[in-house]
């Protein structure tokens, strides 16, 4: 089994030691379609569902790995294992819950250097992959054989920066050429990370479901700002509005004390 040194190993078992051996020829994307960081897909792949990818990877960058890249991982369908040994590597990115939201600088940043690992480490070849079974480097829904029910996975969004950013940094990286870091593709806001959590205000139900993230009333900035969460949006400003009328009454009441006191 290999372990990507730049994640954290969070062994899935018995996966890791019951499922077949691969000789990586493929790295393929994915979206979790959830705002889920590398801890939460581990659950996910643990106590709900018998697939599991070998990466998982977070907004801010933080990578987790569930199983060595020489062992099968089941999110590919038939690029999982072949009849001749070969198999692909798969990782999840988090995404907002329709996958319509671009990857963070930081997510593909460390997209970037995991291709480059794969590559040195497995000699997958630098090229998108021209057919199903082709080595190369590709994303979820790009062949029919790669979803037994077909899929949009990672986006219409994710693709576009698959081909004009990540897999193009990838090239370069490997190649020793240099690359400018990607640009954001989420709004900041002054003294603002894109990691910060932000507060959600006290209207929010508390039936919101633990899988969105959302328990504990805190949402990732990232999300907030650039994954489709409006209502996170609107409430920010709706909040905004509510603290000037607060600053305002309390404006009035102090004038009315002063003169309360003055005919006093």
């Amino acid at each position: 089994m290999a372990w990507y040194p730049g994640a954290t190993r969070m062994e899935l078992q018995p996966e890791s030691d019951a499922q077949a051996a691969i000789r990586p020829t493929q790295f393929i994307v994915h979206s979790v379609v959830a705002p889920w960081d590398e801890k939460r897909i581990y659950a996910y792949w643990r106590d709900s569902t018998n697939l599991e990818s070998h990466f998982g990877l977070d907004y801010d960058g933080s990578i987790g790995q569930y199983i060595g890249t020489e062992t099968r991982a089941d999110a590919n369908a038939g690029a999982n294992r072949r009849p001749d040994g070969t198999g692909a590597v798969s990782i999840e990115t988090a995404s907002n819950t329709s996958a319509t939201d671009a990857w963070t600088s930081e997510q593909i940043e460390q997209l970037v250097r995991l291709g480059v690992w794969l590559h040195e480490r497995h000699d997958i070849p630098l090229r998108i992959c021209r057919s199903h079974s082709d080595p190369g480097f590709g994303y979820h829904s790009q062949f029919r054989e790669w979803s037994t029910s077909g899929t949009a996975c990672p986006g219409k969004a994710r693709i576009r920066q698959f081909r004009e950013v990540v897999f193009p940094g990838i090239v370069a990286r490997a190649k020793g050429t240099n690359t400018p870091a990607p640009a954001p593709t989420a709004p900041k806001e002054t003294g603002m990370k894109l990691t910060d959590q932000v507060p959600l205000p006290d209207w929010v139900p508390e039936t919101w479901p633990e899988d969105k993230g959302l328990s504990d009333k805190k949402i990732a900035a990232s999300v907030a700002l650039g994954s489709g969460y409006g209502h996170v949006r609107r409430a920010r400003e709706n909040t905004e509005e509510l603290l000037r009328q607060v600053e305002a009454l309390r404006t009035e009441v102090a004038q009315l004390r002063a003169a309360v006191t003055k005919g006093a």
